[in-house]
């Protein structure tokens, strides 16, 4: 009998114990980055003893001693990702980790990408402030931080491309002279061209046409001048051949420009979609590469884990890659809690960044969230509790026909 009650207490605790499993895996539901868990159940062990009166060396003879758990085992199944709208809440579309580590230095893993720049601009966990690993040229881990990139000093204008129409019916002024094209003394922007210098100043320039030639067969020669005010500073030529198109080798007319108190800029017009037609005068600008300087006014990540740095003048640099790890077994991984989890082999582990074979891809905006199935847990917990009560049931048996023997035995 006493052998019966040790096998039901046996079993009180294994169920116990995988009660205690499905009781986390539950409360994690909402858990970001959570994996769930599941107990492992293994017969404890057997008596070889002659205890049905055969053959010992026969497994019939053979009695169980109850029921062992031998641990639990995570599932990484991947949890479905859920939009947040920040930016810097990530999500690993794959079997990748991001890295973290801790003021001590200790380096951890997780699934749950929460992060935010604290007030040094480096990135961080949202959760326990662990700095959140990226790669350095040489593959090494380093932190991510804005330092020296809150500002942007611009670009300068090089290359602006100009589209419109010259007047080929233009005439001068007084009569004879060559016909100039122009914006009027107070010219609409768009009729000016716009060049931002080395230090980010900006200067306004006056497009200045002259016909210095016509022909029917030559095409028009036409003087390209850029004015600062009334000063001229800087020149070049075009050519205007059949159906008033510039002649391709004339189309781009380079200018140099020297701003005050700096060195000369080269300047390129790209005038190949202007024409040269009968009617009047309009020249604008439609794309211009130079940029001003800008505040920073966006972070995020693209699929690669590459940081995206926005500024208000409207470029965008490319800052540190997000550093990822994954394993080739779940026994090479421990849980160490707060969503984080630690190495167990160092042999089964990769590192390396998004979009590189089974690393996965970063996702921006999202983050995965738990990959408990409720379902299935509460299926488990019903076989838990009827385990529970079956194993309950023997001990209360088994106690029963004790006390029976021992009222025989006081008659």
């Amino acid at each position: 009998m006493l052998e019966s009650i040790y096998v039901g207490m046996t079993g009180l605790l294994g169920y116990s114990r995988g009660l205690r499993v499905i009781a986390n895996n539950t409360a994690n539901l909402n858990t970001p980055g959570f994996k769930s868990s599941s107990l492992q159940f293994a017969d404890l062990f057997y008596t070889g003893g002659n205890l049905g009166g055969g053959s010992a060396n026969q497994n019939y003879s053979q009695v169980g001693f109850g029921l062992n758990t031998l641990g639990t085992t995570m599932s990484f199944k991947q949890g479905e990702l859920r939009g947040t709208g920040n930016d810097l809440d990530l999500a690993v579309d794959g079997q990748g980790l991001f890295v973290l580590e801790n003021a001590d230095g200790k380096v951890s893993y997780t699934r749950a990408g929460q992060f935010k720049f604290d007030t040094n601009g480096v990135l961080v966990s949202r959760a326990g402030g662990e700095k959140v690993m990226g790669l350095d040229e040489s593959g090494g881990f380093s932190e991510i931080s804005l330092a020296g990139q809150t500002t942007d000093g611009g670009r300068p204008s090089s290359t602006f491309k100009l589209i419109g129409n010259l007047s080929a019916t233009a005439t001068g002024t007084p009569p004879g002279t060559p016909p100039v094209q122009q914006p009027p003394a107070s010219p609409a922007d768009k009729m000016t061209i716009p060049v931002i210098d080395a230090i980010g100043a900006r200067h306004v320039l006056i497009p200045r046409f002259t016909t210095l030639s016509t022909s029917a067969t030559a095409g028009a020669n036409i003087k390209v001048e850029l004015l600062d005010g009334s000063t001229v500073v800087g020149s070049g030529q075009l050519v205007y051949g059949e159906a008033g198109k510039p002649k391709p080798e004339t189309a781009v007319v380079s200018i140099a420009y020297t701003p005050p108190g700096m060195d000369p800029m080269a300047l390129k017009l790209d005038l190949s979609e202007t024409r040269f037609l009968a009617g009047n005068y309009g020249i604008e600008v439609q794309e211009q590469d130079g940029l001003g300087p800008g505040s920073l006014s966006g972070t995020a990540f693209d699929g690669a884990g590459i940081l995206k740095l926005t500024y208000t003048n409207g470029r965008t640099v490319n800052g540190k890659q997000l550093a990822l790890a994954r394993f080739d077994s779940p026994d090479a991984v421990g849980a160490l809690g707060s969503n984080q989890f630690e190495i167990l082999n160092r042999d089964a582990w990769h590192f390396g960044a998004g979009g590189e074979g089974a690393f996965g891809a970063v996702v921006s905006g999202r983050v995965e969230i738990s990959n408990v199935d409720l379902s299935q847990e509460f299926s488990d917990l019903v076989i838990m509790q009827r385990g529970y009560q079956a194993s309950s049931q023997v001990i209360s048996t088994a106690n029963d026909m004790l006390q029976e023997l021992f009222s025989m035995k006081s008659k």
